[in-house]
């Protein structure tokens, strides 16, 4: 027996190292595997949550660059809905556009120059920005382009400031943008280029790329490739700074903290590192996989998220990886759990050994107990995982909803209110309402008493048939101000398949709803005056017409030009000329009925459309009423003025059957009105249209006289009354025309006013005739002063003395010698700005004289203030004062007059002896005329006073 307790007991103490060691094990093994599953699941909740991260990195660049290229589609609409687009118009249209894409470095109009109007294009830009020239890149830095067949030049660009380089550069030598531009062209679609370096910028902001939309000829067919690139005069472009639009994208949304996974960003359709747009952290490689210890403790990096998108129908590239330095937060579940199990391993080995000295019976009923104890344990383990994950995913989805910025509702399914549960702060701020306020209540709420849209009765029918449901309708704020809603609801269905509830989420669009009638306006109406605009009155005048030709009504196109508009903008400026459209506008709106059309068609230039008027008596009273209505005084900045207009009228049927050919005729007949001196209205006759070819011919070769020499001066002699001898002359202006021969000046002078050449052509005269009075002194026949006439445009110019200056100073011709005339209407425009400007010329020493003096209404309190040497009667009032009592008073009042004043007399179209006879008795001081000599060229007039003819040689004067 003793032999027996002692093998039992050796049994025994075999057995518990046994028994330790299996439970031991058995823990561990537990442990391992309990272990390897939540690794598992972190491994896989870490994957899900870079996947999201990097899917909301993708959508967010993909929408910001859609959204800042959109911006162009909207510009490109400003020069498709308007025949010009001025600087001023570009500049005014993009100011919004630029303060809502900050990213945006710059929105240009590329404008196509052919070769061979290169010179001409300068020429015209540098009366705006002197020194203007098409400039090309060489090193970084701006240089004058080289000769190319084509330019394409960047002629608009805004904003000017920090973008200087880039305005009037030609791009036409970058072979990889003119290729963007020729299939935007070609298509008719905007289209990006690739990744380049900008004229402006430093750094890595120089790095950017252009998106162009194509601009076509107004009118030109773009049925396929070849008429659409017939068609191709330019395009719109808007130029970004690559790094800085994609980061102030991600910047925005804060997707660029510390710690967020690194991202690549290619301008193409693969890793091209050339075409790198942007990059944060270390180059996207794929994660290789741990080896060792960690692999067991450490989830495996993700591999890299990529997503292909295109930006105007070119292929981009992201690629999103882990950040390599970021470390694992919230990925220790496991280890915690396998230490646990060790320890829980042990504890139980020691617990088993300390027990298995008992009787088998109490062993078993401890290890029975204990895996009941350990599946047990198992068993709430995997219970609390589960409500943690549902936990997790309920205050994601809950902070999802809750930081979005659309407004989210959510209301019962229980009619007839469907009362409020729940909305998010989005909802508080869009709408002003508080939690409080709203809950329980109805979402009609919203719509006030504005409840008879049809969008309500949409989602009326929807939330009864249970259905998604969206329209556009207008809500209101708690302060009553209106927004406009883009709304969309879907009914959410319980696990049986009942419907519960409703979800809305709502979009404020009142901004886009602004932009697209700002669109409507800018593109029907003029900016300036709020009338209608050319594409308007093409529709007004079209449903006229066609209202006319069905009912047999006549129709009058009524064209209006200001008489010497220039004068306000070169005086007072741009703002006041606008001011002065703007009354004007005004007042040819109320003198017209409201079924008329009153359009501005360009610059000082109106159209009016009066249908209906049955007789020519109507149309005359309508036209006199805008007249008078015109005529009246207009104050300015605090200065009056008065202002007068020239119109034509054509009528249909008898002037034309169709808008272009009615207006045209209307034009035509204008210009006619201002032929016949202003201030009047003509209408229209077949013989005007030949008048006008023969004023467009004229008008060509005009521009053309300077350049090939076929100006000429004539002279007319200046003779002094009292000694009989040549003492001056009058330089006049002739045109030899090659084919016509000598044009009259009546026919030309006033077409060189209305186009602006009379300010080259008098600068040729006052130097050619000033040269040919110095000529004349060096050729002996002494100081002989010669007199030149001033047009109203060259007398408003600011460099007007300084120019004159210059003239007298090449030449070597005494100041005192040259005589400037200025007419008496010209003066009394603007009294103060001539006085200023005459005592310039005065300071000079040149001599002045008021030219057709009697005809202006001139004022004898602004006559004493005026710097002047001489007066010249005008030639209607010396044409009957041998036949004239009034006439001939009024000349011998002007002599007088002058002579108390200290200014000579000088009367100008004298043509008889009794005319002569009248003005020696009378004490004037000096004639020119017919009587003594016509206008001739300088060899006659050499002729003339080189043998030493005297008025006393005359019968009359003897």
């Amino acid at each position: 027996m003793a032999i027996a307790q002692r093998v039992n007991f050796r049994r025994l103490r075999t057995s518990i190292p046994y028994a330790a060691l299996l439970a031991q094990i058995a823990g561990l093994v537990a442990a391992v595997l309990l272990f390897a599953a939540l690794r598992d699941l972190e491994h896989k909740a870490q994957t899900t949550e870079f996947r999201q991260q990097a899917s909301m990195r993708a959508m967010r660049l993909e929408q910001g660059l859609d959204d800042a290229v959109n911006s162009l589609a909207i510009l490109n609409q400003l020069f498709v809905t308007n025949d010009t687009v001025s600087r001023e118009q570009f500049r005014v249209f993009t100011a919004p556009l630029l303060a809502r894409h900050p990213s945006i470095q710059a929105f240009n109009f590329h404008r196509i120059v052919p070769g061979e109007a290169r010179a001409a294009y300068e020429a015209e830009m540098q009366h705006q920005f002197p020194g203007f020239r098409i400039t090309e890149l060489s090193e970084g830095k701006p240089v004058p382009a080289r000769v190319r067949a084509r330019h394409i030049v960047v002629d608009y660009l805004e904003p000017h400031r920090g973008n200087e380089a880039a305005f009037g550069l030609d791009v036409g030598g970058y072979s990889h943008l003119v290729r963007v531009m020729q299939q935007a062209a070609d298509t008719g679609r905007s289209a990006a280029s690739s990744l380049f370096q900008l004229a402006q910028g430093e750094g890595e902001a120089r790095l950017g790329f252009e998106v162009v939309m194509p601009i076509y000829r107004k009118g030109a067919p773009l049925n396929d490739v070849h008429a659409r690139r017939a068609a191709w005069i330019g395009d719109t472009a808007v130029i970004f700074s690559a790094r800085n639009l994609i980061e102030k994208t991600f910047a925005g949304d804060g997707l660029l903290k510390e710690g967020s996974p690194d991202i690549s960003v290619y301008a193409a359709a693969t890793a091209d590192e050339t075409q790198l747009a942007f990059r944060k952290g270390n180059m996207p490689a794929a994660a290789s996989r741990q080896v060792g210890w960690r692999r067991w403790f450490v989830p495996v990096p993700e591999e890299p998220f990529t997503h292909s998108f295109t930006v105007a129908d070119k292929p981009w590239l992201l690629i999103v990886s882990p950040a390599q330095e970021s470390p694992v937060i919230g990925q220790y579940g496991s280890i915690y759990v396998l230490i646990g199990g060790i320890l829980f391993s042990l504890l139980a080995a020691a617990y088993i050994q300390a027990l298995v000295t008992r009787e088998q019976r109490v062993r078993k009923l401890v290890e029975e107990r204990t895996q009941d104890a350990n599946h047990a344990n198992q068993l709430l383990r995997e219970d609390i995982a589960a409500r943690e994950r549902l936990e997790h995913a309920l205050e994601l989805r809950n902070r999802a909803i809750e930081a979005s910025p659309n407004a989210i509702i959510i209301t019962s399914a229980e009619p007839p209110n469907y009362p409020i549960e729940y909305v998010n702060p989005a909802f508080v701020q869009m709408t002003g309402y508080s939690h409080g306020e709203i809950l329980g209540k109805s979402m009609r709420i919203l719509m006030g008493t504005d409840n008879k849209q049809p969008g309500i009765a949409e989602f009326k029918a929807a939330t009864i048939e249970q259905r998604p449901a969206h329209a556009v309708i207008r809500s209101y704020r708690k302060d009553g101000t209106m927004f406009w809603n883009d709304l969309y609801t879907s009914p959410v269905r319980d696990a049986s398949g009942k419907v519960t509830h409703f979800v809305a989420a709502q979009y404020d669009i009142t901004d886009m709803k602004r932009y697209e009638a700002e669109l409507e306006i800018r593109a029907n109406r003029d900016t300036v005056t709020g009338l209608a605009n050319r594409n308007l009155l093409r529709d007004r005048l079209s449903q006229a017409l066609a209202y006319a030709a069905r009912y047999m009504h006549p129709v009058w196109v009524v064209h209006l030009d200001l008489d010497r508009f220039k004068f306000i903008n070169d005086t007072l400026g741009l703002s006041a000329g606008d001011e002065l459209l703007k009354q004007v506008a005004r007042r040819l709106e109320v003198s017209v009925r409201e079924t008329d059309t009153v359009a501005r068609l360009a610059a000082d230039e109106f159209i009016l459309v009066l249908p209906e008027r049955s007789n020519e008596s109507t149309a005359i009273h309508t036209m006199q009423r805008i007249m008078d209505a015109v005529a009246k005084p207009y104050i300015i900045e605090g200065h009056e003025f008065f202002m007068t207009t020239s119109a034509g009228m054509a009528v249909y049927p008898s002037d034309g059957e169709d808008a272009e050919t009615l207006m045209k005729h209307a034009d035509i007949a204008m210009y006619r009105a201002k032929e016949t001196g202003r201030n009047n209205y003509q209408f229209y006759t077949p013989a005007m249209n030949e008048r006008a070819l023969e004023r467009l011919r004229l008008e060509g070769d005009l521009r053309l006289a300077l350049e090939h020499d076929q100006f000429e001066l004539h002279y007319q002699p200046q003779v002094d009354l009292r000694t009989g001898r040549v003492t001056g002359m009058e330089a006049l202006v002739r045109w030899q025309h090659p084919t016509f021969g000598m044009v009259a000046p009546a026919r030309f002078i006033g077409l060189a006013e209305e186009t602006g050449l009379i300010v080259p052509i008098g600068a040729w005269v006052i130097c050619a005739a000033c040269i040919q009075a110095k000529a004349w002194q060096d050729a002996g026949l002494g100081e002989l002063r010669v007199a030149v006439n001033l047009s109203a445009r060259q007398f408003v110019q600011k460099d007007l003395a300084a120019s004159i200056a210059s003239a007298l100073q090449q030449c070597g011709l005494a100041p005192h010698c040259l005589e400037i005339e200025l007419t008496e209407s010209l003066i009394m425009d603007d009294v103060e700005h001539a006085i200023g400007a005459m005592r310039e010329l005065a300071a000079l020493g040149v001599h002045l004289s008021v030219d057709d003096f009697g005809t202006g209404y001139s004022s004898l309190s602004y006559l004493k203030r005026l710097p002047i040497h001489a007066l010249k009667i005008d030639q209607s009032f010396v044409r009957d004062i041998g036949s004239d009592p009034d006439d001939a008073a009024i000349v011998a009042t002007i002599i007088s007059l002058a002579h108390s004043l200290r200014l000579q007399v000088i009367a100008e179209g004298v043509e008889t002896a009794e005319q002569l006879e009248f003005l020696r008795s009378h004490g004037c001081d000096a004639m020119q005329g017919y009587y003594f000599s016509k206008p001739v060229p300088a060899g006659e007039f050499e002729t003339v006073v080189g043998n030493n003819i005297q008025i006393a040689d005359l019968p009359s004067f003897k």
